[in-house]
C-alpha cells in the first residue's frame, strides 16, 4: 500500500470517518469526503443519495460545498474514501469543481485496501475553464 504523509493520513483518516454517515440506500457505497483549507481546517461530506438519482450529491462536492458555504475557497488537500473492495476516483462533475476551486491539487482516493494519489490535472485534463471577471 502506498505510504502516505502524516497530514495525507489525517485527512484520509477524515473522509473514512465521514463515510459512516452517508446515505447510500441505492448504491450501498458509503462515500466520505475530507477537504483541507489554506488555513489548515478540515470540512468533511458524505455522499447523500435520492430515488431520484439526479438530486443525489457526491462527498466531494458536498464538502466542497460545505466548506464555502463556511467561507473558504483554498483548498491545499482533498481525501476520498470509499468504504468498498472496488477503488472510484471521483466521478467527471466532482473532478470539475474539484478543479474549479484548486486546479494544482492532488486527490487522495481509497477504498478499504488501496490508496492513489493522483493530480486533479491528470484526473481531468482539459478542464472546462471561464474567464472570471
Amino acid at each position: 500500500m502506498l505510504k502516505l504523509k502524516p497530514r495525507e493520513k489525517e485527512l484520509l483518516e477524515e473522509a473514512k470517518k465521514a463515510s459512516a454517515n452517508a446515505y447510500s440506500p441505492y448504491s450501498n457505497y458509503k462515500v466520505g469526503c475530507a477537504v483541507r483549507t489554506v488555513d489548515e481546517q478540515i470540512i468533511t461530506g458524505c455522499n447523500v443519495e435520492n430515488a431520484s438519482s439526479s438530486l443525489t450529491i457526491c462527498a466531494e462536492r458536498n464538502a466542497i460545498f460545505k466548506a464555502i458555504s463556511e467561507g473558504h475557497k483554498d483548498f491545499t488537500e482533498i481525501a476520498v474514501f470509499v468504504d468498498s473492495e472496488e477503488s472510484f476516483p471521483p466521478c467527471g462533475a466532482c473532478r470539475q469543481v474539484i478543479y474549479e476551486f484548486a486546479p494544482d491539487i492532488n486527490v487522495i482516493y481509497a477504498n478499504r485496501n488501496t490508496v492513489q494519489i493522483i493530480n486533479i490535472k491528470e484526473l481531468l485534463p482539459e478542464a472546462f475553464i471561464l474567464k472570471r471577471n
